[in-house]
């Protein structure tokens, strides 16, 4: 598992501060607890090296504005924490 902090620098189409921004106004409508926004992963057609057009999943992508299949956000509202999560690069990624 890939744990990253959401400071890192991404290629988004905003400012880093925007996202940051929209989960901190989510944070702020909410009483407590944990949200989950699992990203997409890519979708085979007829067998796992022919995917469809990658679509990253709109609600993951206005609140962290990460375009890569394969991850999830996590906001912990009680702690005021915001978590990127997905699986380490295999093989199979780099061939």
């Amino acid at each position: 598992m890939l744990i990253l902090k959401c400071n890192h620098k991404n290629e988004n189409m905003f400012k880093p501060e925007v996202y940051a921004a929209r989960r901190k106004r989510l944070r702020e409508m909410l009483s407590g607890g944990v949200v989950l926004l699992p990203g997409n992963a890519e979708a085979s057609m007829n067998y796992p090296a022919n995917t469809y057009h990658y679509r990253q999943d709109s609600d993951f992508l206005y609140y962290f504005g990460h375009d890569h299949d394969g991850l999830s956000g996590i906001i912990d509202v009680d702690e005021g924490k915001e978590i990127l999560v997905g699986d380490d690069v295999s093989m199979d990624d780099i061939i």
